[in-house]
């Protein structure tokens, strides 16, 4: 959320700089993530200067471009190169001096410095309107009416606007701080003065030409409104858009403009129709009726569930209440005669309304939260006041306020030693009661222990004896509460010892080789998925954005978006792991038996090897690269005896399965390219999945035992085969293993060839084979039976020929 400094100055002076306000709101719970510049011409035109042209002489060694000495309020001219045809001795023209920074209407903003150009030295430029954001023109620089004086800054004679702007990261529950207002209230709690103007009077007329019915069940809650005649529909006034501008909002018009402004300042929605669309001068506040159609402004044809909440005519809807106006109903350019909306609605109404139809509004976001119902009334009076101020027009009704169950103020009793028990610390009864009455918490009542609070409506979040105590410490100042001499914490329920101790084991061991552990959200978009798979998947009912719908169901997206967000900051030869859960719903959602979480580790290997260096050649992650790194990690845990087999799995372009004990603990291989390629991922990525629920298991029962290094020395062999080219690899493994079970230690390919030096179709393996008996030396007869046996093996099952 943006908040204007120049705007927020008008509730509490300018006591405090903007530095100082960050820090009082990020320490009372409004944490200002940043503070930038705003200009109404970038830039703001500094270090731009009036110059005057003394003279404008061919350059010597280019014909497009003169040499001009240029008067710009110092002891000696400057001398500036320029290309403009219209350059001339006389002319009081605008200079981006030495230093200055230039913000053109298209392109980068690019600094002045001093130069030579083609041999001649030139210390500034002389500007054409389009290259300082002036305007769109690049005929020739802007020349200036010649009672423009030499040397004093361009500021002086452009208007601009310029404004501090404090973004702030608003947490859900503080929807009464959506606001110029709110903001400033919090700022009144901690010490500042709030300073308000009186709500204005009004000629209101006795006469209701349109009629207002809240229907029961509809979602309304209080509405208010006003008709206008006779308005004029044009272009707000530079101070109002310069505001709007500030803090992101694109000026419409007038009308329109006023209704922004007041939401922005008070945080009361309003809105505006064209109250010769209002059939039968009838506004009725009604559920949606199931089916309906209905046309926003944004000029998209709705299909109505009938849960939402619609202003309507006697004939047809006019708005999505909270959220937006229709398309038939706006303020049009001929519109002379408005009814001005200011409401009170239910914020689970608007929020599944909002959810439903995909529309997130300045409106909405407010409405969602909870809004002030005491603001309707006031607002709407402000607001009509300045519509007459600036569009002109008369007001033609009486203030129309339809609120059929008034919402008392919430009472709420209160411990102080309670309070100061939770905090840890005494704060007097004085200090607080200060403190309530600058959150506008009064105390209507007392007893010996507890205080009888009268909360005001707007402040929907403190419902309960915690949430006091909360808005009392982050007023009183979390910096203030002394750091005890003692820690205090509960026995709690984890997992086993052993399987943290082997998650640890298996973290560090990937970190040793390189990885980096990432954390990545467990909600994630419900588009990743296909439509079969999300009938196991766990959706939440309120989700917070599009982005976080579903509890994911497995981590190849998290994976996918942390790949594409290094990709994009040239971070390119990256190792990642994740140990996390996956969640899933096997049954009916009503049944809580019904979901379950599974564990897994997850691991991406894309781009290069190892960093680019001299002595190393460029080489990048291979099946092998995977292979290696997880028979290591799982043997350093103790699982070994893997065995692996390659089925279809539509995640992978070629799926590899790891097996223990004849079940499957992992999947491995590269994602598929189509999944990839939405990621804006080119080169391959190597990415595997394992379940550690499995690998748990069966790691906590292994036990290490310590065995003395093999005394009789091991034998290498190796073989060249020639094979058909879909021959993979782990067959030829599978086959080794099983020929000499016993003798075999280890099988590795370190060469595969495919070229014209063989057949079409073929390729070459060339395997190394080690070979060890522990118990003693083998023998030249023995290693040749078993390499024998292999060949023979090979040439058996897979066709497979001996090269020389």
């Amino acid at each position: 959320m943006k908040i204007s400094y120049n705007w927020l100055q008008e509730f509490i002076g300018d006591i405090k700089s903007v530095t100082e306000i960050g820090q009082m709101l990020t320490g009372c719970g409004l944490e200002v993530e940043d503070i930038s510049t705003y200009h109404s011409i970038p830039g703001g035109l500094q270090g731009i200067v009036i110059g005057e042209v003394l003279s404008a002489e061919p350059h010597p060694n280019a014909d497009k471009l003169k040499v001009c000495k240029v008067n710009i309020g110092l002891a000696e001219p400057k001398q500036i190169v320029c290309g403009a045809p219209n350059v001339a001795a006389g002319q009081k023209v605008l200079v981006a001096t030495v230093g200055a920074m230039v913000h053109p209407t298209t392109g980068e903003p690019f600094e002045i410095k001093k130069a030579k150009i083609r041999g001649e030295l030139s210390e500034g430029m002389i500007c054409a309107e389009d290259e300082l954001s002036l305007g769109e023109s690049h005929e020739g620089i802007l020349v200036l009416p010649a009672t423009y004086e030499v040397g004093k800054p361009a500021a002086t004679y452009f208007e601009t606007y310029t404004d501090q702007i404090l973004e702030i990261g608003l947490t859900a529950n503080r929807g009464d701080a959506a606001s110029h207002y709110g903001v400033a209230r919090d700022l009144k709690a901690l010490g500042l003065n709030l300073n308000l103007s009186a709500v204005p009077e009004l000629n209101l007329t006795t006469e209701t030409p349109i009629t207002v019915e809240i229907l029961p069940e509809s979602g309304g809650l209080r509405y208010s409104g006003l008709l206008l005649k006779n308005v004029s529909i044009a272009a707000s006034p530079n101070w109002l858009q310069h505001k709007l501008k500030a803090i992101g909002i694109n000026p419409i018009n007038n009308i329109v403009d006023i209704t922004n402004y007041m939401l922005h300042t008070w945080g009361q929605p309003l809105h505006a129709f064209d109250a010769g669309a209002i059939a039968d001068g009838k506004v009725i506040v009604r559920k949606a009726i199931e089916g309906e159609k209905f046309t926003t402004l944004d000029k998209v044809e709705r299909t109505l569930k009938g849960f939402e909440c619609v202003i309507a005519d006697a004939q047809k809807p006019l708005a999505l209440a909270g959220l937006f106006g229709g398309l038939h109903s706006g303020i049009q350019e001929n519109t002379k005669d408005i009814f001005l909306e200011s409401a009170w609605f239910d914020a689970a109404t608007v929020r599944k309304a909002a959810k439903a139809h995909n529309l997130h509004t300045d409106a909405g976001f407010r409405f969602e939260r909870g809004t002030d119902p005491n603001s309707t009334i006031p607002v709407l009076m402000r607001a009509a006041a300045l519509i007459i101020e600036i569009a002109g027009g008369t007001i033609a009704s009486d203030c129309i306020d339809n609120y059929p169950n008034p919402e008392p103020h919430r009472e709420l009793w209160f411990n102080p030693k309670k309070n100061n028990a939770l905090i840890g610390k005494e704060i007097p009864e004085e200090t607080l009661m200060q403190i309530l009455a600058g959150l506008d918490i009064s105390i209507t009542q007392k007893t010996n222990d507890e205080w009888c609070l009268s909360i005001p409506p707007y402040r929907v979040d403190v419902t309960r004896q915690a949430d006091v105590t909360e808005e009392i410490l982050r007023i009183y100042g979390l910096n203030q509460i002394e750091m005890g001499h003692e820690i205090k914490s509960a026995m709690t329920f984890s997992e086993s010892e052993k399987s943290r101790d082997i998650k640890e084991r298996m973290s560090n061991w990937l970190c040793n080789q390189g990885f980096h552990e990432i954390a990545t959200n467990s909600l994630t978009k419900i588009s990743y998925y296909a439509e079969g798979q999300l009938e196991q998947s766990v959706k939440l009912l309120n989700p917070l954005s599009q982005d976080l719908e579903v509890m994911r169901l497995d981590f190849r997206f998290s994976m996918l978006e942390a790949i594409q967000y290094n990709n994009n900051r040239k971070n390119q030869d990256l190792r990642f792991f994740e140990v996390g859960k996956t969640y899933h719903r096997l049954g009916p959602a009503e049944n809580l038996s019904s979901y379950e979480e599974r564990k897994h580790l997850v691991m991406a290997l894309y781009g290069k090897k190892h960093p680019e260096s001299w002595n190393q050649p460029k080489s990048e992650f291979t099946f092998f690269s995977m292979k290696g790194m997880l028979e290591r990690l799982l043997k350093n845990i103790g699982l070994a005896n893997l065995q692996f087999t390659s089925d279809p799995d539509e995640r992978f372009e070629q799926a590899f399965q790891i097996m223990v004990k004849k079940q499957i603990i992992g999947t491995f291989g590269t994602l598929n390219k189509k999944d990839c390629k939405l990621f804006d991922i080119d080169k391959p990525l190597w990415y595997a999945d394992l379940n550690l629920d499995i690998i748990l298991k069966f790691a906590a029962e292994y036990k290490f035992k310590l065995k003395p290094v093999p005394v009789f020395p091991a034998v290498r062999r190796d073989l060249s085969l020639e094979l058909a080219k879909e021959i993979s690899y782990l067959q030829l493994e599978k086959i080794a293993l099983k020929a000499a079970p016993n003798l075999l230690k280890e099988v590795n390919a370190f060469d595969v060839y495919v070229g014209d030096k063989i057949a079409e179709g073929k390729k070459s393996y060339a395997l190394s084979f080690i070979l060890q008996d522990e118990e003693k030396t083998l023998t030249d007869q023995e290693i040749d039976a078993v390499m024998k046996k292999l060949i023979e093996n090979f040439e058996k099952e897979v066709g497979a020929i001996l090269r020389g």
